[in-house]
This record gives C-alpha cells, sequence and structure tokens, in this order.
C-alpha cells in the first residue's frame, strides 16, 4: 500500500503485463511483415513473367531474340550492383573468405555458366509455349534438385521422397498430354532451363555453401551477372547477331528504350525480392509462395491473355500442384526436427557445463 492508500502493483507484476502486451504486437507485426515480403515477392515475379512474355511472343512485342533480351538484364543488373557495391557501398563483399581470382573460377564461373543456361532457355521457351504450360513444367524443379542431390551425394535416397517425385513428374505429364499449344522444340527448352537450374542451385550448395561463402542477391549480381553476360556472347554472336543486323538493316528492329529499361529495372528488383523474402523468412517460404504465383499465372494466362488451358491440363497440374505441396510439407517437418535437435544438443551442453560447474564448487 502506499503512502497515500492507492495500491500499486509490483515492478516485476507491470513488466509482465507490458511483456504480455508487447509480445502480441511484436509477433503480429512480424506476421504482417513476412507477408508484405511474399506479396512483394510474387507481384514483382509475376510482373517480370509477364513482362518477359510480352517481349518475346510474337503476337506481343514480337522481339524474338531471347539472349539479347537476358544479357540486357544482366548489363543492367550488373551496373546497378557494381554501383551499389563499389560507389554507394550499400553491401559489403565477402571478406571471410575472400573471393580471390582462383576462388571466383573455381566457384562462380560455374554458377554463373548455368545459370546465363537457365535464363536463355526459360526466356526462350516463351516464344512457343504458353505462361500457363510453362508454370507447370516448373513444378518438375524439385525432381531435378533432389535427382542431382543424389547424385551429386548432398541427399540420401529416401523411398518416400523418390515416390513424390514420380507423383509430380506424373502430374506433369498428365498436364503435357493435355497442352493445347503443345511444342516439342519448346518442352525441350524448358526443360533444359529446369535441369540448368536445378544444376546450379545444387552447385551453389556445393561450391558456395560448403566453403562458408555468403552471399546476397546483390552481391551474387555483383559477381555472377558479367560472368552471365560474357558466357552470353558466344551464342549471341552466332545465333542473334546475324539476325538483328538483318533486321535493324530492314527496319523492322526497333527497340524500345522504356519497354527494355523498365523491364530491367523489374528484373533487379526482383532479385532484391528475393533478398528480402529469403533473408527475412526462409527459402521454404518462397517455395510455398511460388505455388501461390503459379496457380495466379495460371489464372492470368487463362483468362486476361486467352491462353488454352484445359481441364486435362488442371488435373496434371493439380497432382504435380499435391506433389509439391507434400515435398514443401516434408521439408518443413525435416527443419523443425534439425531445429528441436539443435536445441536439445544446446540443452544438453548447458546441462552439462552447469553440472561441471557444481562439482567444482563442492571440490573447492
Amino acid at each position: 500500500m502506499g503512502g497515500d492508500g492507492s495500491s500499486k502493483p509490483p515492478a516485476a507484476a507491470m513488466d509482465v503485463e507490458s511483456s504480455t502486451v508487447a509480445q502480441p504486437t511484436s509477433v503480429l507485426r512480424s506476421v504482417l511483415l513476412s507477408y508484405a515480403y511474399v506479396g512483394v515477392w510474387i507481384s514483382l515475379s509475376f510482373t517480370v513473367i509477364i513482362y518477359n512474355k510480352y517481349i518475346l511472343d510474337p503476337k506481343m512485342y514480337d522481339w524474338p531474340f531471347p539472349i539479347s533480351l537476358t544479357m540486357i538484364h544482366m548489363a543492367f543488373c550488373a551496373s546497378l550492383a557494381a554501383a551499389l557495391v563499389r560507389v554507394f557501398r550499400f553491401v559489403d563483399l565477402p571478406a571471410d573468405p575472400p573471393m580471390t581470382p582462383s576462388l571466383y573460377v573455381a566457384t562462380v564461373v560455374p554458377i554463373g555458366a548455368l545459370y546465363s543456361l537457365s535464363l536463355w532457355f526459360s526466356n526462350s521457351a516463351y516464344i512457343y509455349l504458353s505462361v500457363s504450360f510453362i508454370q507447370m513444367l516448373k513444378a518438375l524443379m524439385p525432381v531435378a534438385v533432389y535427382s542431382l542431390a543424389i547424385a551429386f551425394r548432398t541427399e540420401t535416397f529416401r523411398r518416400a521422397s523418390m515416390l513424390n517425385m514420380l507423383g509430380i513428374s506424373a502430374g506433369v505429364a498428365v498436364a503435357a498430354f493435355g497442352e493445347a499449344r503443345f511444342d516439342v522444340f519448346g518442352v525441350t527448352l524448358q526443360l533444359a532451363a529446369v535441369a540448368a537450374e536445378a544444376t546450379r542451385l545444387v552447385l551453389i550448395q556445393i561450391l558456395l555453401t560448403s566453403r562458408g561463402i555468403k552471399l546476397n542477391p546483390i552481391t551474387s549480381l555483383y559477381y555472377i551477372a558479367p560472368c552471365c553476360l560474357l558466357f552470353l556472347t558466344v551464342p549471341w554472336t552466332f545465333v542473334e547477331l546475324p539476325r538483328l543486323q538483318t533486321a535493324a538493316a530492314a527496319g523492322i528492329v526497333r527497340p524500345d528504350l522504356v519497354v527494355f529499361g523498365t523491364n530491367s529495372l523489374c528484373a533487379f528488383a526482383l532479385n532484391l525480392a528475393v533478398f528480402l523474402l529469403v533473408g527475412k523468412t526462409s527459402a521454404l517460404t518462397m517455395n510455398v509462395a511460388g505455388v501461390v504465383k503459379d496457380w495466379l499465372l495460371i489464372a492470368f494466362s487463362w483468362t486476361v491473355i486467352k491462353d488454352t488451358v484445359t481441364p486435362v491440363n488442371l488435373a496434371g497440374y493439380a497432382i504435380a500442384f499435391l506433389g509439391v505441396a507434400y515435398y514443401n510439407h516434408a521439408k518443413l517437418q525435416a527443419l523443425k526436427a534439425k531445429e528441436a535437435e539443435r536445441k536439445e544438443d544446446a540443452e544438453a551442453g548447458a546441462r552439462l557445463l552447469t553440472s561441471e560447474k557444481d562439482a567444482n564448487a563442492h571440490k573447492n
């Protein structure tokens, strides 16, 4: 009781009350931020895909030069990343270990080569396939990553996982069977893009993560974009440069700086969105958000672009979707189990340290 007759709660009680109020607020804020990161990433990824389709499709902007478009993206991203790193000092380059020339050749160059192939093939596929069907084919990414991880021995073979991969593959096969605009060359390009991207993801784990090299998307672009640009000049010189010269001489090709500038800016912003999403949440969150994005793209392709989506398409992709959902669920459970094991090890270590201190105290 206070001297004026009024009762005051103890300080400890006040702390408990304030923490009780603050905790739900902080959790709500964290959840809202996570949803915001997911929303920004889905919006930008959606925009880049539709924008690339608009530029490359013969029925729209009709720019049939996917290598040139990819090179424009890489040149823009490399320049902006260099400015952010070297001029504005927005992020620091890795220092432990430092990126030496020999390390660059051994790690970044193979990843850059695969990234250039992935971008080239995936952008080329938009000329031949619908947006909806491309998204259905991209459902094979977990299958490719898991198969390559087993081949490179970064994953162990599990029968349940392989059955899951076979289920995803069967669903994509059904979707392909029902595709109204099936093009063998376009499907080959997209499958090659999936294979190149999956190999790149596995090599990132082997070449970068295992050596303790951590790159965010800005430093990744700083190192990888110039490498991609250099690799792409080889096929561009032989495949597209002669056609570009002929089209330019005939006055057919007149690139719009606004279109290509905003398209490149969206591509760079997408990399920043990946940095926010993965850095503030997790790569698994991006995988789950990617499934939502795929359904949105299929719906947009069907209703706005007027691509033909058959019931067999949807049934096949629904099967693949269930497989991908189970794959993400299994990964989440594995992460939870690993985190629980880590906590148990930490608690056991703390108990052991406490018991050793008590034993030493009794001896003294």
